[in-house]
């Protein structure tokens, strides 16, 4: 039965192709075990792996917060579900230090020096979901409405509680949404997702992404806005972590 499924993920992998470089590309180094596990694992075998005080790392076990079922038995998609929760929702105190310390491992290997990454530069899109991440793990067991995937739906449910106040939810909506957009922009401009470092100001890339944000007759604003959203995600991180 596990030949069967190992199979089955291996054949599923080679039917998606894109004309576009990292688009649809499926992710498999957070599965039990990283590039040493198999591919397909049953049930019991994730539920030992991410338990609590289990081999998973810290950040692996964040990284379930956005796992859903997309397909297959929704029986079972939702008994998945479920099973997540109850391994990420638990009495265990979020490790803002296991965050922080990934945060660093990424600006390492994923930032050149003197550029600007979107995603990962300090501020950027992660630390947007690791602050909402690391909150839902923090109240997410006495609050179950914060139990979702989906980022923008937490952040609300966050300022609801008045865990985030309306001020910095609206602040923090805006920056998700221009990063969010400015990714996609980036990918036009590069043709293809791997790469979202802002291209220098004043450089024909860097007119051309302004255009693709709307900044046709202020682009330099588009480079001074970036940095104000990125700077208020810092901070407000800081409050929290």
């Amino acid at each position: 039965t596990s030949e069967f499924f190992e199979h089955l993920v291996a054949q599923f992998l080679q039917t998606i192709r894109s004309r576009r470089e990292g688009v649809f590309e499926v992710d498999l180094r957070l599965r039990p075990y990283g590039r040493a596990g198999s591919l397909a694992v049953s049930r019991r075998a994730f539920e030992e792996y991410f338990r609590p005080n289990g081999p998973a790392w810290p950040y692996e076990r964040q990284a379930l917060i956005r796992l859903r079922a997309i397909a297959g038995d929704p029986d079972f998609g939702q008994e998945v579900e479920e099973l997540r929760d109850s391994l990420v929702y638990t009495e265990q105190p979020f490790d803002a230090e296991a965050m922080r310390a990934m945060r660093e491992r990424q600006l390492r290997h994923l930032v050149r020096g003197g550029t600007l990454n979107v995603k990962f530069s300090p501020g950027g899109l992660v630390d947007i979901e690791y602050l909402v991440q690391g909150l839902q793990m923090t109240y997410g067991l006495p609050y179950p409405e914060l139990r979702t995937p989906n980022t923008a739906e937490a952040m609300a449910v966050l300022a609801d509680l008045g865990i985030l106040s309306r001020e910095d939810y609206a602040r923090l909506r805006e920056a998700h949404l221009f990063l969010r957009r400015l990714i996609e922009a980036l990918r036009v401009v590069r043709g293809h997702a791997k790469d979202l470092t802002v291209p220098p100001p004043g450089s024909e890339a860097f007119a051309f992404l302004a255009r693709r944000m709307e900044y046709s007759h202020h682009p330099e604003r588009l480079y001074d806005d970036l940095l104000a959203h990125m700077a208020f995600v810092r901070n407000l991180q800081a409050q929290f972590f």
